[in-house]
């Protein structure tokens, strides 16, 4: 199927459950979807939220089998375009790079940084050479969308942030981190790219959950605060997976039936 060939829909807004975020939908249909990229990380749950049509794939795999460079990102989210999705909501664990951003805080990022090498990132592959704007990748409507949603649930949140994209699936070392955080970035984490600038090349609208897990290394001057570890991210992620489902409940019921971005503006040939 062709990019913008349209079908008869089966979902309206896709999301990507992260690390530790394998399930969301209440006893939904899954669905094997072919691509021409192969296969998505898993099966597609298609199902009810907030009386809108969604499908739920986790990013890793329910068995968390794909680190982060090995995910499918392609197919993930040509798998999402098929289905008729036209927005996509990608929650994932991440680390906080500055003090005032705490684990346990949201943050809807407005900005990335890509850190990674050698992954599959773009569609357009030639013959014409296609060139896709990057100087706003997340969708500003869903992103103020997300923070009306965080303020009425009084959960903690950043409306706007920019996240660093490392490649994984080791941590940074203390180094690294320090070079992050002078930038003023916010937030670190493995998996935002490619996965928002694909959306962004199908016309797709990506707003971006950044649920704080960690502080990266630690925080400088505060040696009680360890670096972070696998399992704290999956403890602490687990810890807030209800509020996290809470939270895409109440931006699911809030989306606009229309879209009035310019997400799904086309991308110009060069």
């Amino acid at each position: 199927m062709e990019v913008g060939q349209e079908r008869a829909p089966q979902a309206e807004i896709g999301i990507f459950g992260g690390s530790g975020f394998y399930e969301l939908l209440a006893s939904p249909r899954e669905i094997w979807v072919e691509t021409p990229y192969g296969a998505p990380s898993d099966k597609i749950a298609l199902g009810e939220l907030g009386g809108r049509r969604v499908a739920f794939l986790p990013r890793h795999g329910k068995d968390h089998r794909f680190p982060p460079h090995r995910i499918n990102y392609r197919a993930n989210l040509w798998a999402m375009k098929e289905l008729g999705v036209k927005r996509i909501i990608g929650p994932c664990a991440s680390g906080s790079l500055q003090p005032h951003v705490k684990p346990g805080d949201f943050v809807f990022c407005d900005q990335f940084v890509n850190r990674t090498w050698g992954r599959e990132d773009t569609f357009f592959d030639g013959p014409i050479v296609t060139h896709v704007s990057a100087a706003d990748p997340y969708c500003d409507e869903m992103r103020k969308v997300a923070a009306e949603a965080a303020r009425s649930l009084d959960f903690p949140f950043h409306e706007r942030g920019t996240v660093v994209v490392v490649q994984g699936p080791r941590f940074s070392t203390r180094s690294e981190s320090r070079e992050f955080r002078q930038h003023g970035w916010e937030v670190i984490n493995m998996t935002q790219y490619p996965e928002v600038i694909l959306a962004r090349e199908l016309g797709l609208c990506y707003l971006n959950i950044s649920l704080i897990t960690d502080y990266d290394v630690g925080l400088e001057g505060e040696p009680e605060v360890k670096p972070v570890s696998h399992e704290e991210v999956l403890r602490v992620f687990a810890a807030n997976n209800e509020r996290l489902k809470d939270l895409l409940l109440e931006i699911v019921r809030r989306l606009p039936r229309e879209r009035h971005c310019s997400c799904a503006a086309p991308s110009s040939p060069a």
